[in-house]
Order: C-alpha cells, then sequence, then structure tokens
C-alpha cells in the first residue's frame, strides 16, 4: 500500500528480484505466512540459496523447517502418522507409473495433492482412470517438487478443519 510504505516495488516475484529488493533494504525480518503460496515458495527459495543468511533476514512466524513440513505433502504425512493422527491411506507419485500403481494400491476414486501448489491448485478428486491420470500429469507439473500425495477418497466421511497457531512458548489457538 503506497499509503503506508516508503517504497512500493513493482517487480516479478522471483527470488532474483527478492534478493535484489532485500540488498538494497536491508530488512531485520520477513513475514513468510503474508502472501499466501507464493510467499512460501519465495521464502523457501531464498532460504535454499542462502540469501536470508547472507542479510541476517530473520523469519517470524515460520521456519523453513515449519514451512516444508506443512507444504511437503510427504513430510506432512509422516508427521501426523509420527505423531499418532490417523489420516486416509496414501502414496506419493512422482510419475505416471506411480500413479498406475497407487490405482491398484488403493482403488478408485482418488484424491490428488500436489506439493507446493498456488492454493491446491492441480489438486481434485478422480473417479476413473483416464481422469486420475489426466489430473495427475497437471500436478505432476505444476508441483515445483514433482511430486503428489494420493490419497484414499472419503467421500460421504464427515470433515473437521481445524487451523492450529502454536508458538515455541506453547501458546495454542485453534480455529475450527
Amino acid at each position: 500500500d503506497p499509503e503506508l510504505s516508503d517504497r512500493v516495488y513493482v517487480e516479478p516475484l522471483t527470488p532474483e528480484f527478492v534478493e535484489r529488493v532485500i540488498e538494497r533494504e536491508r530488512p531485520q525480518a520477513l513475514l513468510p505466512t503474508m502472501g499466501g503460496q507464493t510467499a512460501l515458495n519465495l521464502t523457501m527459495a531464498l532460504h535454499k540459496a542462502g540469501v536470508l543468511k547472507k542479510y541476517g533476514v530473520e523469519l517470524l512466524g515460520a521456519t523453513p523447517e515449519a514451512i516444508h513440513k506443512a507444504e511437503d505433502r510427504e513430510t506432512f504425512k509422516a508427521t501426523m502418522t509420527a505423531i499418532g493422527v490417523d489420516s486416509a491411506r496414501s502414496s506419493v507419485a512422482r510419475s505416471r507409473e506411480d500413479g498406475k500403481r497407487i490405482i491398484k494400491e488403493l482403488g478408485l476414486p482418488l484424491i490428488l495433492r500436489p506439493s507446493f501448489t498456488l492454493g491446491g491448485e492441480g489438486g481434485g478428486s478422480a473417479a476413473t482412470e483416464e481422469e486420475f491420470l489426466t489430473k495427475l500429469d497437471r500436478a505432476l507439473f505444476l508441483s515445483p517438487t514433482k511430486d503428489v500425495l494420493v490419497e484414499e477418497s472419503l467421500t460421504g466421511w464427515k470433515e473437521f478443519e481445524l487451523e492450529v497457531v502454536r508458538d515455541r512458548k506453547d501458546n495454542v489457538i485453534i480455529v475450527c
């Protein structure tokens, strides 16, 4: 917002351009959870490239490890299993061949959840093999990590969605 900001940059949202802004502005911290999937993906790219460390930029609200744990579908499922939270039977597809194997393992219908996509883009459900393989191709294309969590469909089950926010002092807020 130009009314609240000292400067506004109209540049592509790429790690290279964001690094230029960081180099010029020298912020003390970034808030990676504001800006949706784009902000999360940019934060991870800047972290992996060493940009945040190079300029001494602290992350507020989420660490790269926490972002990875939440956004990488396979890691998230492993985390839930480790803490005893049941979830749908699933497998990760990194190719069409994986997808065909998963159809045999889990049956149809199936749910596709590509990792690190904007607003879950590329995700969805498929009731036939043809529909599944078409959607899998798109999901693999859209996932920057080229992996898709494929889950058994729980259609007909009741769903309770929770958002849990916890800080380092173990204060917790749960929004249902």
